[in-house]
């Protein structure tokens, strides 16, 4: 593997992590809300995150172009032109409500350092990739689904697995997102233009800051992610007896927010008991929610993550049976209604061994292979792995709180991986 970044880029390298982190700064100023970090799909700062991400693109010698899906996509030709296929490195530019500055974001960035640091010049003072195939460098329009309740749609329609049942989904304000198509400026019956195919892609690349503190707890700056884990998510009602407060005993009442928490808890019971798996409730309400009406209904989510597919549907099996029981000592019902399902993403086999490399790039020779972490966040790639193979590099997020203002990462750890992430892609050139 060529050591040229690490000998003669050092400087340079540390320059581009200083700029990443300075225009994490200039994008967190481009919110919707004057309190915090919010920046939702087919919004004005969403208009003006691309404007702006477009300009960094062809600063850095690319051309560029916003899809039909509101994807902003930068290309540096290769030494065998437009029709030879690209190497996508990226991630998104949306926001949750009052967020970090770096999930996503720096993901974007650095992909952008990486292909400053490896194009050539050409005759006529442009750049090219040095490489068989092009380079391009994506900003995803909506990973989060802040606005419309569904994630991943940026990356759905590069992946070509766009539902025109989506057409309906509505924001809090009523707006279709057919819609808010139309007033982005965007045509809903060409959001199929959007997709790409098969031979068109090299692979996809993302770096992305690790949503957890595994990375932090070793003392390691850098990861290879295995693969991203498969999700379930379920909206469920519990239904029992709306009574008086005051006049109803607790052995005639059927209170459904106590069977609600109940199964709350015993979601955090079974989950906790399984290696790699996840269950979050972070939705409960009770109806009709008046203060002296013991609850007739509750409503709750859940969001289950695992590893492995199988394990996660063992899992919500167990679940099931033990909120029968939960329900069936309480005297209630409950039902419940699945809203999203995604398998588990297993990051390809070469792309994992080029970012291993990269990371051991960064490090003193003789040290152990870097740590190997499965990602229990979602992230694009889960999307893109359906036309492409997919690989990811995480960093290092102290304390790994996410989605929230206290996310970080340090510019020494942009600068590993920066460095990481071009080896990892002088290094795939070299094993294609």
């Amino acid at each position: 593997m060529t050591r040229m970044l690490l000998s003669v880029e050092r400087d340079a390298i540390a320059t581009a992590a200083r700029r990443v982190m300075a225009r994490c700064d200039e994008l967190a100023r481009m919110s919707s809300s004057t309190e915090g970090i919010e920046r939702v799909y087919l919004s004005p700062e969403h208009a003006r995150v691309n404007r702006l991400a477009a300009e960094w693109m062809r600063e850095a010698g690319m051309s560029t172009r916003q899809d039909a899906a509101g994807n902003q996509i930068g290309r540096l030709e290769g030494a065998f032109g437009p029709e030879a296929p690209a190497l996508m490195m990226g991630s998104h530019l949306d926001t949750v409500p009052d967020a970090g500055r770096f999930d996503g974001i720096v993901g974007v960035l650095m992909a952008l350092e990486v292909v400053r640091m490896l194009r050539v010049p050409t005759a006529d003072g442009s750049f090219r990739s040095p490489f068989p195939f092009a380079l391009e460098v994506i900003a995803f329009s909506d990973e989060e689904g802040t606005r419309f309740g569904k994630a991943l749609l940026g990356s759905s329609a590069v992946a070509g697995t766009w539902d025109a049942e989506w057409w309906n989904l509505t924001d809090e304000e009523g707006n279709t997102l057919r819609e808010a198509f139309r007033e982005f400026g965007l045509d809903p019956g060409r959001v199929g233009e959007a997709a790409r195919r098969p031979e068109e892609l090299v692979g996809y690349l993302e770096a992305h800051i690790e949503q957890g503190p595994q990375l932090d707890e070793r003392g390691e700056s850098l990861a290879v992610v295995s693969s991203i884990a498969s999700a379930r998510r379920f909206q469920l009602i519990v239904e029992g007896e709306a009574r008086h407060a005051g006049g109803t005993p607790y052995d005639r009442r059927r209170d459904a927010l106590l069977g609600a928490s109940e199964a709350a808890l015993a979601v955090e019971r079974i989950c906790s008991a399984e290696h790699h798996m996840v269950g979050t409730v972070g939705q409960l309400e009770a109806y009709p929610g008046a203060v002296n009406i013991v609850p007739g209904e509750a409503h709750l989510s859940l969001d289950l993550r695992g590893e492995f597919d199988g394990t996660r549907d063992a899992v919500w099996q167990l679940l099931t049976t033990e909120i029968d029981a939960i329900m069936g000592r309480r005297g209630l019902r409950w039902k419940a209604r699945e809203i999203h399902a995604a398998p588990a993403v297993f990051c390809a086999p070469l792309l994992q061994d080029v970012v291993r490399a990269g990371i051991l790039s960064t490090l003193p020779e003789g040290v152990d292979d870097p740590a190997t972490i499965f990602s229990r966040a979602g992230h694009d790639g889960m999307a893109i792995g359906a036309i492409t193979d997919v690989g990811m590099l995480f960093l290092r997020n102290p304390d790994g709180i996410s989605h929230h203002p206290d996310e970080s990462v340090s510019s020494g750890d942009v600068a590993r991986g920066i460095q990481a992430l071009a080896e990892a892609v002088l290094q795939l050139n070299a094993d294609r």
